[in-house]
């Protein structure tokens, strides 16, 4: 286990161990126990009580949050040249499509977010294998697979992001930066709760949410009252 630096010890005896923080307190207490020398980011955790394995239990979708995460976005849309002067007028960091797909194939994947058209998904089916392990295939339910493609655009660089449950039944996001005011840090991470209670899958038994960290960059974890959203 790797030794802790004295910024980190002095962080860690702030959280108080076996304590429950309300989510206001959470996002001060966030704030306040960072050690990184750069703007972190602020991170939630929430376990669900949900078996991804199952097909009726799976808890996926987007939320935009209401201060954006803090981070610049760099999206790429695979449009159709009737569709570029829409992408980059949204701002689109790069627009384009066969070069882009070569690229890709080639292994170049430095964006953050691909937006395209149902049209083109058929070329980007054999990417596949680059682009699903880093979280990158467009997917109609997350609104990046569309004909809308300034709307999409917009939206993911104004704070739009997704979400998945991993095979514990954890939903991680990045809700926003150390820099933040707690107030904003606190929205952000309602706005995100507020959003699974809504799609808490009919087939989830007993308790929905177990519990719910909130973390900065090699930060503590910070655990957060759920009594408020079960």
């Amino acid at each position: 286990m790797a030794k802790l630096t004295k910024k980190q010890k002095e962080a860690a005896s702030k959280v108080e161990k076996g304590r429950i923080y309300n989510l206001e307190e959470g996002s001060a207490l966030v704030k306040e126990v960072n050690t990184a020398k750069f703007d972190a980011s602020v991170d939630i955790a929430v376990r669900l009580g949900v078996d991804p394995r199952k097909a009726n239990q799976m808890v996926r979708g987007v939320v935009s949050l209401p201060h954006g995460t803090g981070k610049d976005v760099k999206v790429l849309a695979l449009v159709t040249p009737d569709k570029e002067a829409e992408a980059k007028a949204a701002g689109a960091d790069y627009v384009g499509l066969d070069e882009y797909l070569q690229k890709i194939k080639e292994g170049w994947t430095d964006v953050d977010v691909i937006v395209t058209m149902p049209a083109v998904m058929g070329k980007l089916g054999p990417l596949g294998r680059v682009l699903g392990p880093r979280g990158l295939m467009p997917n109609p339910k997350s609104g990046t697979v569309t004909m809308d493609i300034g709307k999409a655009v917009t939206e993911v660089k104004a704070g739009k992001i997704d979400f998945k449950v991993d095979k514990y039944g954890i939903i991680h996001a990045g809700i926003g930066k150390v820099s933040f005011d707690a107030a904003k840090i606190k929205e952000n991470a309602q706005e995100l709760i507020s959003t699974l209670i809504k799609m808490k899958p009919t087939a989830a038994k007993g308790v929905y949410v177990k519990s719910i960290y909130l973390s900065s960059t090699m930060s503590p974890g910070i655990a957060i009252d759920t009594k408020a959203v079960n």
